[in-house]
């Protein structure tokens, strides 16, 4: 079946397939009631703690399972519009975290911090 080309239907894809031993990685959608720009959604992110963002497309450089073994932090990059929503209220971006480290451990040790 042949389908014709529909400037209405607008898709927002996301797809990586690779063998992890011990790092996640997920690929988020998020809708906001108001505009909001690539910058912008950067700079809260850099100031976030325990987010380092890895976010170049010019030199290929993006999140990966690899870049955050062994590592506390949470990395964040492939952050773009979601040109499936009108009006700039959607935004992409791509996470991977040790699940191990993160995932488990620190997060245990941080929320006893908290506690105490």
């Amino acid at each position: 079946m042949l389908l014709k080309s529909d400037a209405n239907v607008k898709v927002t894809a996301t797809c990586i397939r690779v063998p992890v031993m011990r790092a996640h990685a997920g690929s988020i959608n998020r809708q906001f009631e108001n505009p909001h720009d690539e910058n912008t959604a950067r700079e809260i992110l850099k100031n976030a703690p325990g987010v380092v963002i890895i976010d170049d497309r010019k030199a290929n450089q993006f999140p990966t399972p690899l870049k955050v073994s062994n590592k506390d932090d949470i990395a964040v990059g492939r952050i773009r519009q979601d040109v499936s929503l009108d009006g700039n209220k959607g935004l992409d971006i791509f996470i991977c975290g040790d699940q191990i480290r993160k995932g488990a451990a620190l997060n245990a040790v941080q929320i006893a911090e908290l506690l105490l």
